[in-house]
């Protein structure tokens, strides 16, 4: 009896030992480990337990759901059918001569419906030179359609379904507001095999194919698989929105390898809202010279800066000269969209029209200066038969070389004439007629007897005149 008592004391105190332990180390955890702060949730609350800023938050890719924007897209996405007649030549005789059989030659590629009454935008290598346009939709109906206007140097072109029913289209979003990383779809009508869609992020933006050819250009990049016939139809951002009009890829193969271009959104409503209003596209331009900035550069002229456009000329009477725009400023901003190099200069500039004012954003002396500057009117011809593209010379130009009347030469449009360096000479004459506007080059151009060959007068850089024969 007397052990038996022993050990229930020992056990009750022990009992005991192991709830007081109990307890300090209960009061510690909650002491050192969890935090003091109290939440308190209302019924018309819902409680979050991860912080999380729902403005820049981002799903991840396995959250995100593609169906409604394929679902928004995949029908207002055609199939674009060209017809062209070619002549080809059976002889020596016939090829001098101009004559040859006909032949029928069929192209196709992708369109995107953009409004109720059948407007289409696609490529202008889609449609180029065509006799006959037909379009198929994805639900297999095919359309007649007519040619609107095009812009060879965007690759835009706008055509017009002939029928008088109400169609799905693909409304316009803002392509300045994409972002590096963004999920986006590639939906085309490609092979005629009704509308398919891939998807990808944007890989990169203000990319230039052509960096050195005088034609600067601004494409969305992405890793969306696109395919040959994938030309003109949409590049869309997760909500259905038209973001960019699929171009070009990058391959040597012809097929897809990774990379894909598209023309913005911005850019290609711009161009078409141009064609529909006035027939032809409006360039607005700051009335600059300039290159992208880097290191070398900034070593060259002096300074800290490695991102944005070193302005290196001012033209006379610009919109960038009554604005105040000095050489040796450099662009970082335009209306608050960042500047790291030309081609995103272009690529802004794209989408705004001649009188638009423009807030650009200059470095000067290591200090930031906003100037509003108002476009001018880019006025160019392309004069087709010669391979030069020409615009309107001003006083100082003229001036410069020493005649009295021409145009200059802004580039070349082919690999043979870019070779013999043209840009920035003024020609005087063309058939020895007297050249003083681009409208004189458009009447000699457009009147001349096309078995005659074509003589062209001009100054070249060193003021020496010269005269070269286009046969």
């Amino acid at each position: 009896m007397y052990k038996t008592k022993m050990d229930m004391k020992q056990t009750l105190r022990l009992f005991l030992v192991a709830v007081v332990a109990g307890a300090i180390t209960l009061g510690g955890y909650k002491m050192f480990v969890e935090t003091s702060d109290v939440s308190i949730v209302s019924e018309n609350e819902t409680p979050s337990f991860i912080p999380t800023n729902f403005s820049t938050f981002t799903a991840p890719a396995g959250s995100i759901d593609f169906t409604e924007a394929a679902e928004k897209t995949v029908n207002a996405v055609v199939h674009v059918k060209n017809k062209t007649i070619t002549t080809q030549p059976r002889s020596l005789m016939e090829y001098f001569s101009g004559r040859g059989i006909a032949r029928e030659m069929v192209g196709s590629g992708s369109g995107v419906i953009i409004s109720p009454d059948g407007y289409i935008v696609t490529n202008n290598h889609v449609i180029a030179n065509a006799s006959e346009l037909s379009v198929t939709l994805n639900n297999n109906k095919t359309y007649n359609a007519e040619l609107v206007g095009t812009d060879p140097k965007t690759d835009i072109a706008l055509i017009k379904l002939d029928s008088d029913e109400e169609f799905p289209y693909v409304p316009f979003g803002n392509s300045n507001d994409i972002k590096l990383g963004e999920w986006v779809l590639a939906v085309g009508n490609p092979f005629n095999l009704t509308s398919t869609v891939t998807a990808g992020i944007i890989s990169a933006k203000a990319r230039d194919l052509n960096e050195f050819d005088g034609n600067p250009q601004s494409f969305i990049q992405t890793d969306a698989a696109v395919n040959r016939g994938n030309s003109g139809g949409a590049l869309v951002n997760t909500r259905g929105e038209l973001i960019g009009i699929n171009t070009a890829i990058t391959s040597e193969t012809g097929s897809y390898v990774g990379y894909a271009f598209a023309v913005p959104s911005n850019n290609a409503r711009k161009v078409i809202e141009d064609i529909m209003e006035f027939g032809n596209v409006q360039r607005g331009i700051l009335g600059i010279t300039g290159a992208t900035l880097n290191s070398a550069i900034a070593n060259q002229i002096g300074v800290d800066e490695s991102e944005g456009v070193y302005v290196n000329g001012i033209e006379k009477g610009s919109g960038a000269e009554k604005g105040g725009i000095l050489e040796g400023d450099i662009i970082k901003q335009l209306d608050g969209y960042k500047v790291s190099k030309f081609s995103d200069l272009a690529g802004y500039l794209g989408s705004k029209r001649p009188n638009d004012v423009v807030e650009v954003t200059v470095m000067r002396n290591g200090r930031e200066r906003n100037i509003p500057v108002t476009l001018i009117k880019l006025e160019t011809f392309e004069i087709d038969d010669l391979g030069l593209e020409v615009k309107n010379a001003t006083q100082s130009d003229l001036r410069a070389h020493n005649v009295s009347n021409g145009v200059i030469v802004t580039r070349s449009l082919t690999k043979e004439m870019a070779q013999y360096d043209l840009s920035g000479i003024i020609i005087t004459k063309i058939n020895d007629e007297k050249i003083n506007d681009i409208d004189d080059v458009k009447r000699i151009m457009n009147g001349r007897n096309y078995k005659v060959p074509i003589k062209m007068t001009f100054v070249d850089k060193q003021g020496q005149l010269n005269s070269f024969i286009f046969r």
